[in-house]
């Protein structure tokens, strides 16, 4: 008889040498398409009216914003990218996954309440989060709680101009809304996208 602990290393070096479930990315989907043929038809309207100059003084004034945010798009990217390999599947999967239940959606609201940057730090964190095992409806209230809540733009923009009585105001009546939006964005996305079921399960 073999002894079954001594499968117990194997299977745990087996478990870790898995790779890490992710999304598979498309290079070019709908959106970028639709937006590719809006930025023509603008192009197009912009060189009638104002010809070739017009279309390259925009292109140039483009040019440079972009330049200034790259350097913030690969940073955030970067973050997303070293985010989704520091954090353990497992654990994003108990705390955070589809039957995390709303212990998930609480932990997800505190995290975008408290996630400091902007859009090119939030977004790819919450890319991150749904590539290690969270799932759309704690993401999604993570995202909203951001949008909602989140005390960086409390502190440096809305107590200063709005006030600290609005401002506390605001926040407590936008708490359940995160929350609410995880538990109806899980509550759609379970119906509208079901997952296959596994094999091991059937057996």
């Amino acid at each position: 008889m073999s002894d079954p602990s001594s499968k117990d290393p194997a299977s745990a070096e087996d478990a870790e040498s898995e790779p890490r479930p992710g999304r598979v990315r498309k290079p070019i989907g709908w959106s970028t398409i639709i937006i590719a043929a809006l930025v023509a038809v603008s192009a197009g309207l912009v060189w009638r009216r104002d010809g070739t100059d017009g279309v390259l003084e925009i292109l140039t004034h483009d040019l440079s914003l972009f330049g200034g945010i790259l350097p913030r798009v690969l940073a955030g990217c970067l973050l997303g990218a070293f985010i989704s390999e520091i954090l353990p599947h497992e654990k994003v999967s108990r705390a955070l996954g589809p039957k995390s239940g709303l212990k998930g959606l609480l932990i997800g609201t505190a995290f975008g309440a408290i996630l400091p940057g902007g859009p090119f730090t939030a977004y790819p964190v919450a890319s991150a989060l749904l590539a290690v095992g969270a799932d759309f409806g704690a993401t999604i209230a993570m995202v909203v709680s951001w949008t909602l809540i989140g005390y960086g733009r409390a502190v440096a923009w809305e107590i200063p101009i709005m006030g600290t009585d609005f401002t506390l105001w605001r926040i407590l009546i936008s708490l359940p809304l995160p929350v609410l939006a995880g538990a109806l964005g899980r509550f759609v996305y379970v119906r509208l996208c079901p997952k296959p079921a596994m094999k091991d399960d059937e057996t």
